[in-house]
């Protein structure tokens, strides 16, 4: 992430996607805060972030746009329950991306599969560089 603009609004979208299902379970919310400190925000920024309406800023480049579907995806899988409202979002989520719903369909069931919803970084990049080809 370049600017504080970004890292926001990837913490705004965050946020709004956690609150898909109607709740803010406490793991997500400790991710959340795992990924806010990775970006340097402030704990009281942070906090002021869940009263802000979210502000889409387009994410340019392709391995940013999967990192964040990525952290979608692991929020998604954070609380241990999977909602249909979530599945449905990261879907349309993905799709606004510009990611290849193949891609995002894989990248989905291999996490399901995992016994912890984590797939290897270099799984990851594979899935989404084999629909270049």
């Amino acid at each position: 992430m370049n600017t504080e603009t970004e890292k926001r609004s990837l913490l705004l979208e965050m946020i709004a996607f956690s609150t898909v299902d109607g709740k803010l379970h406490k793991r997500e919310y400790d991710f959340l805060w795992i990924v806010a400190q990775e970006l340097n925000i402030q704990f009281s920024d942070f906090k002021d972030l869940f009263h802000q309406e979210e502000t889409i800023v387009v994410i340019r480049s392709e391995f940013q746009r999967i990192q964040q579907f990525y952290r979608l995806a692991l929020i998604m899988y954070c609380d241990g329950v999977l909602h249909e409202k979530e599945s449905t979002a990261i879907r349309q989520i993905a799709l606004e991306m510009g990611l290849n719903p193949s891609a995002v369909k894989r990248v989905l069931d291999l996490m399901k599969n995992a016994p912890n919803a984590m797939i290897d970084p270099k799984i990851l990049l594979k899935v989404f560089q084999e629909q270049h080809n």
